[in-house]
């Protein structure tokens, strides 16, 4: 797919002292050990789950963007995200308008940020365990990338955990972004997840049609991209209904150029999926979703065959077990990993949430035998 590319140039400078005040650790790259320190960390949060064969590492994230391992880390956002502000002054049509008001608002400068990418395939289903709780399960595949999970509570919103691969990011930023404070770089992370549960015990997931369409409503609304939109409905909307009348207060534009669609689920167990055929909004209920159409009409299918092939095995699999055990739809998401197609690099996470609990699961690179463990709750 060719490569898509939205880029700003910021005007203001970033200062030494700037840099030097509370900055993280650069992300590391596949293959470098990973530090004593972390590795001790691991150990000493590390738990066998109760009747499983999965070791769990219980992380409780602090506003220090925290290594877990390589290509995956953890961090809280604690105080004033302003994202109030962001919509009330009308959001933004465009990734390169959500970084001017970031960094206008961090009094950000000399910096070329964009959000880029060659596309990213997904998985997600939702089903009940035998208790009755709706579990989410949600594979994001791309190549080896640094992954963010990010814990907030804003004031004015509900509180949550989101994902965000910051090669999306820094592909645009360059070295720049791993030296700013880890409390610059949790904020930007914020407007950028990828999927997301909030304490109310809604999921969102975003997964990449291949299509040539993009969405760009505009019926004098509000704006929101496709990264805000998550945001927007995991600070604000309490279930599917609410997101839903949510999203249609707004006028949708997509993140980086490309056609996506949603994967919405709440704790009552309704599961949706949300596309734009047209720039019109339509809502299909569904369990699963991969990568193409599933509108009925001239849309419907549109998609790589090997979507339609984790799809298949995706309903299968519900069908067969009616419930799943966390375990289950962990082994239902390894099913349809990339080890299985070799069409992306890498599955580089997979996530199983308890949406009754507040509970995630997440596992990295397909290492399905070892978890992070998080609980969403204010």
């Amino acid at each position: 797919m060719k490569k898509k590319r939205i880029k700003v140039l910021l005007i203001a400078a970033l200062t030494a002292s700037a840099l030097g005040t509370g900055c993280g650790g650069a992300g590391t790259v596949q293959g470098e050990t990973v530090p004593e320190s972390v590795a001790q960390v691991e150990s000493a949060y590390s738990q066998a789950v109760p009747g499983t064969d999965v070791k769990t590492n219980v992380i409780t994230p602090d506003t220090e963007i925290r290594q877990l391992e390589n290509g995956l880390s953890a961090v809280r956002y604690d105080g004033d995200d302003w994202f109030s502000q962001f919509l009330e002054q009308g959001g933004a049509s465009s990734d390169s308008e959500v970084v001017g008001f970031i960094t206008g608002q961090l009094q950000l400068g000399a910096a070329d940020i964009g959000f880029e990418t060659e596309g990213f395939g997904c998985s997600t289903l939702a089903v009940k365990n035998r208790e009755g709780e709706a579990l989410f399960g949600r594979n994001f595949d791309w190549e080896n990338c640094e992954a963010m999970i990010v814990q907030s509570a804003p004031s004015d919103g509900y509180a949550s955990i989101s994902t965000v691969n910051m090669d999306f990011i820094q592909s645009g930023y360059g070295a720049g972004l791993s030296e700013l404070p880890d409390e610059m770089r949790a904020l930007i992370a914020l407007y950028a997840p990828l999927d997301g549960m909030n304490e109310k015990g809604l999921a969102v997931s975003v997964n990449m049609i291949q299509d040539s369409a993009v969405i760009n409503q505009n019926t004098g609304k509000p704006d929101v991209t496709t990264t805000t939109a998550i945001r927007l409905m995991l600070d604000r909307a309490a279930d599917v209904e609410e997101a839903l009348a949510l999203l249609q207060q707004y006028d949708l534009h997509s993140s980086m150029g490309m056609m996506v669609h949603f994967a919405l689920a709440d704790k009552s167990g309704r599961s949706v999926a949300v596309e734009y055929i047209n720039d019109e909004m339509v809502v299909t209920d569904t369990p699963a979703l991969t990568n193409f159409y599933l509108t009925p009409g001239e849309k419907q299918g549109i998609g790589t065959s090997q979507s339609h092939t984790r799809y298949e095995i995706l309903m299968k699999r519900l069908a067969e077990a009616g419930t799943m055990s966390v375990e289950e739809v962990r082994d239902a998401l390894d099913s349809v990993s990339k080890d299985n197609f070799g069409e992306f690099e890498s599955t580089e996470w997979s996530i199983v949430f308890n949406l009754e609990q507040g509970e995630a699961r997440y596992y990295h690179r397909e290492n399905y035998d070892n978890s992070y463990g998080f609980q969403v709750k204010k």
